[in-house]
């Protein structure tokens, strides 16, 4: 589906907690993915898309497939920034691109995230509802 309308990517800031690092205080490489989850879950709250309201209707979004790249380690105290598009919109899936990078706009790890959306009590692929799609399409974040 045409993503004209998002001209600029969505932009998370990210603070980088004792509780995200190893015991040499770079972030383990897990809670990259608990920053992109967070971004992608702002970016819809962003255009008016509620997981709460999603969940009472038994639609779910889970992610099919991920490719990641760790370009280099963050560290305590790091001021992060993470930063989303939607590179690919179809009636049952989203593909996110996404980077963190640091103040400096380095990118220390970037993620392509294809997500599905669900029927939660089936757990098979449903159709997103047409409002998020047109949200999606006609929002410029």
């Amino acid at each position: 589906m045409n993503l004209q309308g998002r001209t600029e990517p969505f932009k998370w800031p990210v603070t980088v907690y004792y509780e995200d690092t190893d015991a040499g205080g770079v972030v383990y490489h897990s809670n990259y993915l608990k920053f992109f989850e967070r971004a992608r879950t702002e970016l819809l709250r962003s255009v008016g898309v509620s997981q709460n309201i999603l969940l009472e209707q038994n639609i779910g979004f889970v992610v099919r497939h991920m490719d990641i790249d760790f370009i280099q380690g963050a560290r305590l105290d790091d001021q992060l920034q993470v930063i989303t598009t939607i590179s690919e919109l179809k009636r049952a899936s989203l593909t996110f691109c996404q980077e963190i990078v640091n103040p400096d706009d380095k990118a220390l790890c970037k993620a392509m995230v294809k997500v599905a959306c669900i029927d939660n009590q089936k757990m098979k692929p449903k159709a997103m509802p047409q409002s998020i799609i047109s949200e999606l399409i006609d929002s410029d974040s």
